[in-house]
């Protein structure tokens, strides 16, 4: 068994001291690094076949060439250096290009095995920051579950997941934006490290939609951490425009306003409201400006959540809540964007040894329809492409909105159970039979359980 004292949940991860304990371990750090290297390896024979191994890792390599051979990367819907399979237009931003150097070097094949062996060791990372973010079991655990076997249970587990294998196959970069904004909120800033912050900049300065993630840290009163992303993203930017002025200028004032080089916005894979809306309304014109307008209305309430958890000592869900509220606002949340689903999941799970009988059932229902969602490759199943999601059935469009639809029967089972609480605490109230003890009401009561109390150490 375990004791509490040895679980270093519940409070900021210390990174360093737990890769110390796992290179104790040889065998758990095999293990961890088994599917990274597989990765690798089959990025070698990849090469040496000459297989056609991720779309868009070729993209960002080409990114990168044109970058170094002083060639512009917006001016047509290819770059020269990509290959005939993936013929696709350099979206990112230019500082993207400037980060992906390092994939230039590399065979083709092998810039993608080696990127993928990345994002696996940083979906394990985001596993092991996420226990290390949850409280602290109370008592003993069965040695099972410790952080380190549950990092490399999870780890194996989670790569069945739609959007996991999916960011892998085509080579795309979500697992390693989300394990910086992952480590950069719930481990640097909340240290209060003077890096807080960067990683955030960082990741923003690759792909826009983790902008967000600068109000997270303003709201929650990490200022300078705020001001630290914001500096980050802008002295990289303002590089850029010193390196590559014209195409800095060009991304800025045209291509960032051009979705058409996204792709399609009905696609079945656009699991955003965007993506929605055009898809219900036939591409109306209207469509695009009324989903903001149903995400800007949202924002108080996802802001107000996010608080509330925040608060309660919860901030790994209160990061949760930025980056779902992220996915469904965005333009664009294809559904490899949904890796934060591993986070999620994590904490679903969390939750089950410490719920009673009652409502462990309940609980495991929950945390298995989540798992499943995402596993089942629903959007790959129904009849999508050449425009057939506009001729979807309404049952179509129920399982077409399947992940979008995670976060908002999520948040209302949140908020029944609250409403529920809040009920019977009136009523007992009202009979007299109400007092201090009943917690229904309290802030720190949103989805939780009395043993998921915790201390707001950041």
């Amino acid at each position: 068994m375990r004791s509490e004292t040895e679980w270093t949940g519940g409070g900021p991860l210390h990174l360093r001291a737990s890769l110390a304990r796992l290179a104790e371990r040889p065998r758990s750090l095999v293990l961890l690094l088994a599917l990274p290297v597989l990765a690798i390896v089959a990025g070698i024979l990849g090469w040496i076949f000459d297989l056609q191994l991720g779309v868009d890792s070729a993209v960002y390599r080409a990114g990168a060439i044109t970058l170094l051979q002083g060639d512009p990367l917006y001016e047509s819907n290819t770059l020269a250096p990509e290959p005939f399979w993936a013929l696709l237009p350099f979206t990112y931003p230019p500082t993207a290009a400037l980060l992906f150097v390092p994939l230039a070097v590399l065979p083709l094949q092998v810039a993608w095995g080696v990127l993928s062996a990345v994002s696996l060791v940083a979906m394990a990372l985001v596993i092991r920051v996420a226990i290390g973010a949850l409280p602290r079991p109370q008592g003993e655990v069965p040695q099972w579950v410790s952080p380190a076997r549950l990092t490399i249970l999870s780890a194996v587990l989670f790569f069945a997941l739609e959007p996991v294998w999916r960011t892998i196959f085509l080579g795309q970069i979500n697992l390693i934006l989300m394990a910086l904004i992952v480590v950069d909120i719930l481990v640097v800033s909340a240290r209060g490290s003077r890096w807080g912050g960067v990683l955030v900049g960082v990741a923003a300065a690759v792909k826009l939609t983790p902008l967000i993630f600068i109000p997270h840290l303003l709201f929650t009163g990490r200022r300078m951490d705020a001001l630290r992303a914001m500096g980050t993203f802008f002295g990289l930017q303002a590089l850029m425009f010193v390196i590559i002025p014209s195409d800095a200028f060009r991304f800025w004032t045209h291509t960032v306003f051009n979705q058409g080089r996204i792709g399609p916005m009905h696609w079945a894979g656009n699991q955003s409201l965007n993506g929605l809306f055009n898809r219900m309304t036939d591409l109306a014109p209207w469509a695009s400006n009324a989903a903001i307008a149903v995400g800007l209305l949202l924002a108080p309430f996802a802001v107000w959540l996010m608080l509330r958890f925040h608060r309660s000592g919860r901030p790994l869900e209160a990061l949760l809540v930025t980056a779902f509220y992220a996915l469904l606002l965005s333009p664009v949340s294809w559904s490899h964007h949904w890796v934060w689903a591993v986070p999620l999941i994590v904490v679903l799970v969390s939750k089950l040894p410490h719920a009673d009988p009652a409502k462990t059932r309940k609980r495991w229902i929950l945390a298995a329809g989540v798992f499943v969602v995402f596993v089942s490759c629903v959007l790959l199943v129904l009849p999508n492409g050449r425009n057939l999601e506009l001729h979807w059935a309404f049952w179509e469009y129920i399982l077409g909105s399947a992940y979008l639809l995670v976060p908002v029967v999520l948040v209302a089972v949140l908020g029944g159970r609250w409403l529920w609480r809040r009920y019977r605490h009136l009523l007992g109230d009202a009979g007299g039979a109400g007092g201090p003890g009943e917690s229904g009401a309290q802030p720190a009561d949103v989805g939780s359980d009395s043993s998921s109390e915790g201390s707001d150490q950041r």
